[in-house]
């Protein structure tokens, strides 16, 4: 049996632009889902690197596959974020430049807040949304405001969810439909609001892949204690084979780990070549014998773990996070449990199939899935915003009428009070009266002085009068 909400929104009209409340505000109601076809989609982007990346950039990396597979999909598109033009979407910078510098400071997050939610109501103003879909950390405060004009929020969450983060987006309640990126992810979080959970992704034709490998293992990634550089140096040395580290070493945490824990450990055949663009990386993982992995927290999901596998190199990983959704044990790499197990690991990669690393790739996380998975969430964010919002509407209107009817009834014991009150006046009226003509009798007729009449009754139930001895 169909519910009210069901009812309602099956026999009500879910054209665009009949809601009157968004048509006031000069915009075109999402409300209908648009069916299973065109969707329109905002992205925004953190503000501190092209999308994609020149470089450093995990996120904008999977942004920009993300963005052209959903214009691949037929539908429109629009990129907010900082720097160069750089996917099939149509981009709208709100900073003259990218700000890599900046990152890690907290004032460029509540600017970008600010000025991609300007952004935002223009395009929906102009060209008409459906979807808000924010990649950056202040970006979901915006969504009651997105709310209010009728627009459905989504964010993918890209970091952990412990600590001030499970309570920032604890606090973000019903007006953001998170998307995780690893079942792991959410399984440490069930109480958020989760829409779904979408693995990140690569396009496998823009990465090449090798059978033939040189002799060095790879790490590559933050230098920070989550990610455990120190300890691919010991299981690399430990299996006899040198060790490439790429990666990003500017804050001041990876800074003094750096120098504390990596430097120490380097062996006269290690290379440290920083952070490597786009076609360096590619170069480091398509000839490495292995990626060396060792996660020491909840890693949310990994991308250069499919990247390795993309090119045909195996990953040797401790196990932590969404490793064990990545790799699959024995076939694209080796999961381990403890630290002292890597060197084993790493000498048994050749049994590895290049290319069955490079199929998984393909049938789990090519980038058309990760396109067809995004409008899934899309279309049921988008459902769900709508039923909610009707559920809203009806409650008002459920209240709007109790308040009538609470408000007649109201009324009718007013009137009901009124005419007690005229019928009350009437007798007292008539009770002075017969008073009156009784003081007049008695007077005619010589009445004893010792009785004394009283006051008058107040009303019709006033009583009689009373004789008292006169002193």
């Amino acid at each position: 049996m169909d519910s009210v909400v069901d009812t309602w929104w099956r026999t009500h009209d879910r054209s665009e632009g009949t809601n009157p409340t968004l048509a006031g505000r000069g915009l075109t109601s999402p409300l209908a889902g648009r069916g299973s076809g065109e969707l329109r989609i905002a992205l925004v982007v953190p503000p501190y690197f092209d999308v994609p990346p020149q470089a450093y950039g995990g996120v904008e990396a999977v942004v920009a596959d993300l963005a052209d597979a959903l214009v691949a999909r037929g539908h429109r598109v629009w990129v907010i974020g900082a720097g160069r033009p750089g996917t099939k979407a149509r981009f709208v910078p709100v900073w003259e430049r990218t700000i890599p510098e900046r990152l890690g400071e907290p004032m460029p997050e509540a600017l970008h807040a600010a000025l991609t939610r300007r952004a935002v109501l223009d395009l929906a103003r102009t060209e008409g949304l459906d979807v808000v879909h924010d990649h950056t950390m202040a970006g979901p405060l915006n969504a009651p405001v997105y709310s209010h004009y009728g627009l459905t929020t989504l964010a993918t969450v890209h970091g952990p969810v412990n600590g001030d983060l499970h309570t920032f987006y604890s606090a973000l309640g019903s007006s953001v439909w998170l998307v995780a990126i690893s079942e792991r992810q959410r399984e440490l979080a069930p109480g958020l609001n989760w829409i779904a959970t979408v693995h990140n992704a690569l396009n496998p034709r823009t990465w090449p892949v090798r059978a033939e490998k040189k002799d060095y293992a790879l790490f590559l990634g933050r230098f920070h204690p989550d990610k455990a550089p120190h300890l691919a140096l010991e299981a690399a040395h430990a299996a006899g084979i040198p060790l490439v580290l790429a990666g990003k070493c500017a804050e001041a945490v990876e800074k003094e780990y750096f120098n504390r824990e990596v430097v120490p450990r380097l062996g006269p055949a290690d290379r440290v070549v920083g952070v490597a663009d786009a076609e360096a990386k590619r170069h480091l993982l398509a000839g490495a014998r292995c990626l060396l992995f060792p996660v020491r927290w909840e890693e949310p999901f990994g991308m250069v773990m499919i990247e390795a596998m993309a090119c045909g190199t195996p990953v040797v990983a401790l196990r932590g996070g969404a490793v064990p959704e990545v790799v699959r044990d024995g076939v694209t790499g080796f999961i381990c449990d403890r630290p002292e197990q890597l060197a084993s690991a790493v000498r048994r990669v050749s049994t590895i199939d290049p290319y069955a690393c490079r199929r998984h790739v393909e049938r789990h996380f090519a980038v058309d899935l990760l396109g067809a998975r995004y409008e899934a969430a899309y279309r049921a964010a988008i459902a769900r915003t709508a039923r909610t919002t009707v559920e809203s509407i009806l409650g008002s209107e459920h209240r709007l009428e109790a308040g009538r009817r609470s408000a007649k009834a109201g009324a009718g014991t007013t009137k009901i009070a009124a005419v007690g009150r005229r019928t009350g006046a009437g007798a007292a009226r008539r009770g002075t009266a017969d008073w009156s003509r009784q003081r007049q009798r008695q007077s005619s007729v010589g009445a004893p002085s010792i009785v004394h009449a009283t006051r008058p009754p107040a009303s019709a139930g006033g009583g009689k009068l009373t004789a008292e001895p006169r002193g």
